[in-house]
């Protein structure tokens, strides 16, 4: 039920996202704390690269019920719901669209309805920015730029109050999409990054000599990734990692693979975010998404952008969550 005036139970947002990557459910307050950030990967069959949007809608369906149920036993007693936060579709453009998030919105309806409290509705890539932006030095900031990295999307915005912008990003394949299929093809697990992430960083760690302190790798094997104006192709890496891999006779490990192909990557998110900051007078970049959590970028990408501010979210919270939905509810109701 709606809360009474005067009450002063504690105010919360209840958030969901249902991606093709994870079912996420999330409780945050007024305040700004997170009371619960539940989170699960979509299951994928060994050797698969992804699930079609019959079989992900499938799966959230039958987990909500379920992580829905914990998030309302971890709500506290003196605790309200305000309102029920949903991402209904990939980005805030017109036409924006992906059944997955039918999952997510149909559970949300129902429980505003049931509850006679407000729904309300935000895209994916906005609860992505809003959960990289909380607790971050940009939480305050009006104008700045804002790197959506993931699975699906390579997309540079830039921000302004509410406004979000498309400024650049990959013509083709996302950079989530190029490490899941060179994953996949080296027999790792779907998705790959973190695992092709943590090979990166050992290569390096235990090749003496092999990078400098920006993490580039000398001899690269891959070619390097064309920036124009913020944007880039990326189809020629993958082509490229996938002959080396299925080449006979290779010489070269899964590891070194790993560290040359992060190595590219960081190297296209420096000239993107180099080139956009230029030609906006911007000197903030945030970065969202699953990408984005990479340890590799983490310790790299500022090395190589001196003199433009690189502000990074909890890895928790740049990969697919209900937290940055939730925030943006929360928003909404409590401004």
């Amino acid at each position: 039920m709606p809360r009474a005036a005067g009450d002063q139970h504690i105010r919360t947002v209840l958030g969901i996202d249902t991606s093709n990557y994870k079912t996420s459910v999330a409780l945050v307050t007024s305040e700004g704390k997170i009371i619960c950030d539940l989170q699960r990967f979509l299951e994928v069959k060994k050797g698969e690269r992804g699930l079609r949007q019959s079989v992900a809608l499938f799966q959230h369906v039958n987990r909500l019920p379920e992580m829905l149920e914990e998030a309302f036993r971890l709500l506290p007693a003196d605790a309200a719901v305000d309102g029920v936060a949903v991402s209904s579709k990939p980005r805030p453009v017109e036409g924006s669209y992906m059944p997955v998030f039918l999952a997510g919105v149909s559970a949300a309806r129902t429980i505003a309805a049931a509850r006679g409290i407000p729904l309300l509705a935000f895209s994916h890539q906005e609860g992505h920015v809003a959960a990289v932006q909380f607790g971050s030095p940009l939480a305050k900031a009006d104008r700045f730029l804002s790197f959506h990295f993931s699975g699906g999307t390579s997309e540079c915005l830039l921000v302004s109050g509410r406004q979000l912008t498309i400024a650049g990003g990959s013509r083709d394949l996302a950079f989530g999409q190029v490490l899941d299929r060179v994953g996949v093809a080296m027999g790792f697990d779907f998705p790959c990054g973190q695992e092709i992430d943590q090979m990166a960083l050992d290569e390096i760690s235990h090749a003496a000599g092999l990078p400098d302190r920006t993490g580039k790798v000398r001899n690269n094997l891959i070619p390097k990734i064309k920036c124009e104006d913020g944007y880039i192709n990326l189809s020629g890496i993958e082509t490229k990692c996938q002959r080396m891999i299925g080449s006979e006779g290779r010489t070269i490990s899964d590891g070194l693979l790993s560290a040359m192909l992060m190595d590219r990557i960081c190297q296209a998110m420096a000239d993107q975010t180099r080139q956009l900051a230029e030609k906006y007078c911007v000197a903030d970049a945030l970065f969202a998404g699953g990408v984005s959590a990479s340890r590799y970028i983490r310790k790299y990408l500022p090395e190589r952008l001196s003199g433009i501010r690189c502000c990074f979210g909890e890895p928790a919270l740049s990969c697919d969550n209900a937290v940055g939905t939730a925030l943006l509810g929360g928003r909404e109701l409590w401004r």
